[in-house]
């Protein structure tokens, strides 16, 4: 192994551990400090048990509208990176269709909540 690089995840818990800060670094990074985040979803490949294993955190403070720009841009990354990594093209594309209709139907109901103040 030619080089190693390091991720650090920090996470702040209040009494209840519930995350109230989560940071990050890493030794790639051009940032020399802990980076501020308001959410994380961290997932590994157990390729002996053939089963995802993740780490979803979120902050108290994250709010709802934020959460579902979080998730809206990880699956179009998670699209990319499936195009990328496989011949598929037409799924990778499925994927960012779903998460196109996922957001707006979010945005929908924000507006119909609004609309209904």
């Amino acid at each position: 192994m030619s080089k190693v690089s390091t991720i650090k995840i920090q996470v702040g818990l209040d009494d209840q551990k519930v995350p109230e800060s989560i940071e990050w670094s890493a030794t790639d990074n051009k940032e020399e400090r802990m980076v501020k985040a308001k959410g994380m979803i961290v997932s590994f490949w157990d390729p002996a048990e053939k089963v995802a294993l993740r780490i979803d955190l979120w902050t108290k403070d994250m709010m709802v509208d934020e959460m579902a720009d979080f998730f809206f841009q990880t699956m179009m990354t998670m699209a990319d990176t499936y195009g990328r990594a496989t011949p598929y093209k037409d799924q990778a594309d499925d994927m960012r269709a779903f998460a196109k209709d996922f957001f707006k139907k979010f945005q929908d109901k924000q507006a119909a909540e609004e609309a209904g103040k």
